[in-house]
């Protein structure tokens, strides 16, 4: 008997949206299902991985060029779709990310207006063409999620006593954010059947809700199997 590929999910949006909160929510649930599930990151997913990261969102490398930047992004990707992502969904396994592609067609595409043809044709090339089986695009004040992406980064150095900060990209002008934000909301005009928003700005037990109501409905509903 053939072993079902398991799903591919990730959750995107601007820092401090609560992306990682309702990733890890999502597995819980999945979980008490009885599957099999992953939670991983973008950047950081693997060990060399996380070597990307501390320089990609280390504000010490401020300066990282744009296309060096996405260079970066995308070594950490394929290194992740190749070690982790692609075998997991091979064995069955539902895969969660928190940030994949898209976030560099919003970062680098958008928000570093590098566009978003070079960044499909690297995650074409590099990614074997991976794409999700759904997105939750997480939408919130610009301003808001900001200001708590900020907040956390700092508490997160104090309580570890980390000697390096991921405060780069917090750094970044509103008007970076908001061409960001606008690419987010371009990718789902463009793939509405993957992609769907979300409010973020709920409650999170009432997101929560909301986001296994559209996994209920995608995954496991009439006709679904």
């Amino acid at each position: 008997m053939t072993r079902q590929r398991g799903k591919f999910i990730t959750f995107e949006g601007l820092d401090g949206v609560g992306k990682s909160t309702q990733l890890n929510k999502l597995a819980v649930w999945l979980r008490q299902r009885g599957l099999d599930v992953i939670t991983t990151p973008e950047p950081g997913g693997t060990e060399i991985g996380q070597r990307l990261r501390s320089v990609l969102l280390s504000s010490r490398t401020a300066g990282l060029t744009p296309r060096a930047e996405l260079a970066m992004m995308f070594a950490d990707r394929a290194q992740h779709v190749d070690e982790l992502i692609l075998p997991a969904l091979e064995r069955g396994q539902w895969v969660l990310c928190d940030r994949f592609t898209d976030s560099s067609e919003a970062y680098q595409g958008g928000g570093r207006e590098l566009g978003s043809e070079v960044v499909l044709e690297l995650h074409r090339i590099l990614c074997r063409d991976l794409h999700p089986d759904l997105t939750i695009l997480m939408l919130s004040d610009p301003a808001r999620s900001l200001a708590r992406a900020r907040r956390r980064n700092v508490e997160d150095a104090r309580n570890t006593q980390k000697q390096e900060d991921e405060n780069r990209f917090e750094q970044e002008s509103r008007n970076f954010y908001k061409r960001v934000l606008k690419t987010y909301l371009d990718i789902a005009k463009r793939e509405p059947g993957r992609v769907v928003e979300v409010q973020a700005s709920d409650p999170p037990a009432k997101v929560h809700k909301l986001i296994t109501s559209i996994v209920e409905k995608r995954f496991f509903g009439p006709g679904t199997r």
